[in-house]
């Protein structure tokens, strides 16, 4: 049902009020804001003490001809004009916010001093959410007071006004601060004006019991046309209250003055069910993603690892873009950064589907180029339109080198120690769900001190330069940042990060940005000792010599006892299975590291052996006395390690 407003001012002619004459012709008002021309009610009267405003004129008497209810007439439909305007303005003020503070905001601020003086909005806490039910009991927060300031008031907290605990209305009608909290009684009068939905004058029977309960005890208004308490009901239930207050100076509200609260009401309830939907929405995204990227990153051994991500922007923080570090039998790590094309919750389902995939084919040691096949063929079985791109490397530290595979994603950049930024050389291969495309991978020496960066194309890629400008961009920019360090050091890889992501601009992000950089150590010859031995019964005594004869070289005696009995164990157990050669490295860093590897893909499992058993107590050991250990299942084997804190 529409119905249109007519006079905003109170029920006496126009000509015999006063408030009027001090009113200039709307054809002579400036065209300015839309809030401040369409004005529904009468300006506010000046300060009693500043004495009438500069526009005040004496009303001609009405002649015999009638002109003067001509005039009232006309007076009325332009009135009745503003007072449309100013619904279609702040309707949309309101309408443009986004989040609840900018819708709530929308509304002080159309409303205050247009339409009132002061306003106070009342939101239910916690607010339900769409279908869900809302708990009890029913609890409004004060969420904002907005009032009119005068011109000699003495300004408390700047121009944009005040949050919680404000006066209600100017300083001269003495008002006590609003509480902050109101819980409704069922039955109460203020449940019964919010169960009726429609806003009431504040000096209605039912208002007079209702605004002091939603004030708190002791707190109400002068009695008069001077408050509008205004319910705001959402799509299925009361979500909150609004009052609107007019001082003395003003006339009072008159009915059609109920049709505006009720519309200014409706648009905020509207809105602020938008707004809350959208910020689950939004929580469940952001949360979404996050929980399909990384917690942290591992620390392995040889490689120091730090990563970024960014979002596209603030109202899509939801996308395609992962990385992810899995460390590998061997020391070795695999660095993988991968982009699903699409901003929505399908392309992070298929992100995840995808990382998860990649863990998996990872944990079995498949070579680069076999990891991304395996790949494309679970974007295929996802849907014919799953596509990304990605780039798959390993890393190991021993042998100091690196091997890529890339599937269509944009090449990494090597930063080595002397401060030189080189774009690697990577067959870029077709993205991942096209299918029927082989993937070629590339082994390149990765030396102490470099720096890989691997990234997704929202980093080098906008609206503004094309991809290969941004990764000239970000080249020169590493090389920069490295010189600030000097050629014998390189840059702190945090400080490294952060510094790449300096270089977008503000018109730069067009797409979510997933950093990946590691920062290769290596392991020196000298801490490596490497050894095959025969599947034989002689096999775990060689074991303990070899060991022993290891330590004692690196000054780590004090364990020889303890990793003896461990690599006996181990080695043991490795024999009984294998038949071929079995592999044993002992690796020395921060740590010391014993990999143990045969052809036998049947993995270990701790158990409690009875006290009649003969073994089965091997493993037991491993687990009491190592720092950590673990097994790894490749597809030529399995490789079992543990790893002793060093003194």
């Amino acid at each position: 049902m529409t119905e249109h407003p007519t006079s905003h001012e109170g029920r006496q002619p126009l000509a015999a009020r006063p408030q009027e004459r001090a009113r200039p012709r709307q054809e002579e008002a400036p065209q300015g804001a839309a809030a401040t021309a369409a004005i529904p009610g009468p300006s506010p009267a000046p300060h009693p003490a500043k004495g009438p405003g500069p526009n005040a004129v004496p009303n001609p008497a009405p002649g015999a001809d009638g002109a003067a209810p001509v005039a009232d007439t006309q007076t009325l439909s332009r009135r009745e004009g503003d007072r449309l305007r100013f619904v279609g303005a702040a309707t949309r003020r309101i309408a443009r916010g986004i989040d609840l503070d900018e819708i709530v905001l929308g509304l002080c601020r159309a409303s205050v001093p247009t339409f009132s003086d002061a306003i106070l909005v009342y939101l239910r806490d916690p607010l339900p959410v769409g279908d869900e039910r809302p708990v009890n009991p029913f609890v409004l927060r004060l969420r904002r007071t907005d009032r009119l300031r005068l011109a000699d008031e003495e300004s408390e907290t700047g121009p944009e006004g005040e949050r919680l605990r404000l006066p209600v209305t100017d300083p001269q009608a003495g008002l006590l601060p609003a509480a902050d909290l109101c819980e409704i009684r069922a039955g109460g009068a203020l449940a019964e004006v919010l169960r009726g939905v429609r806003p009431v004058f504040g000096d209605s029977a039912a208002a007079r019991v209702a605004l002091p309960e939603l004030l708190g005890a002791g707190r109400t208004v002068p009695t008069g046309h001077r408050a509008i308490l205004a319910p705001l009901r959402g799509r299925r239930r009361v979500i909150g209250a609004a009052v609107f207050l007019r001082g003395t100076d003003r006339p009072p509200f008159e009915a059609n003055d109920l049709l505006v609260a009720a519309q200014l009401a409706t648009h905020t309830a509207l809105g602020i069910d938008k707004a809350v939907l959208y910020g689950r929405e939004a929580y469940i995204a952001d949360e979404l993603q996050r929980t399909m990227l990384p917690d942290s990153l591992p620390q392995p051994t040889g490689v120091r690892l730090a990563s970024r991500y960014l979002p596209a922007a603030e109202t899509a923080r939801v996308g395609g873009d992962w990385y992810d570090a899995i460390p590998l039998p061997g020391s070795r790590v695999a660095l993988v950064v991968g982009d699903v094309m699409g901003h929505s919750m399908t392309s992070a389902a298929i992100m995840g589907q995808l990382r998860t995939t990649a863990q998996t084919l990872a944990g079995l040691d498949l070579p680069p180029q076999e990891v991304l096949h395996h790949l494309d063929e679970q974007a295929q079985r996802l849907g014919s339109d799953r596509m990304a791109t990605c780039l798959y490397a390993v890393y190991d530290p021993v042998a100091h080198r690196i091997t890529i595979a890339n599937a269509g994603h944009p090449p990494p950049v090597l930063l080595h120690l002397g401060g030189r930024a080189e774009v690697l050389r990577v067959p870029p291969g077709a993205p991942i769900g096209v299918g029927g495309v082989d993937f070629e991978a590339v082994e390149l020496d990765a030396p102490a001190g470099a720096t890989l960066l691997l990234y997704t194309d929202g980093l080098v890629e906008s609206r503004m330069r094309d991809v290969w400008t941004g990764i000239e961009i970000l080249r020169e920019r590493l090389a920069a940042t490295a010189q600030l360090t000097g050629p014998d050091h390189s840059p702190p890889l945090e400080a490294l990060c952060d510094d790449v992501l300096d270089m977008l601009g503000p018109g730069d992000r067009d797409d979510d940005i997933a950093l990946l950089a590691a920062r290769f150590d290596g392991i020196a010859p000298s801490d490596v000792a490497y050894w095959f031995l025969e599947p034989e019964d002689a096999a775990p005594g060689r074991a303990r010599r070899l060991a022993r004869r290891a330590l004692s070289r690196w000054g780590l005696d004090d364990l020889s006892d303890e990793v003896e009995l461990l690599v006996s164990e181990v080695v043991t157990n490795a024999v009984r299975y294998a038949e071929r050669p079995v592999t044993l490295r002992l690796l020395r860093t921060d740590i010391l590291r014993c990999e143990v590897g045969d052809d036998s893909p049947q993995l270990p499992r701790q158990r409690r052996a009875r006290e009649t058993d003969e073994g089965g107590r091997g493993l037991f050991l491993v687990n009491r006395l190592a720092r950590r250990w673990g097994a790894t299942r490749l597809s030529t084997g399995k490789v079992v390690w543990f790893e002793m804190a060093t003194p």
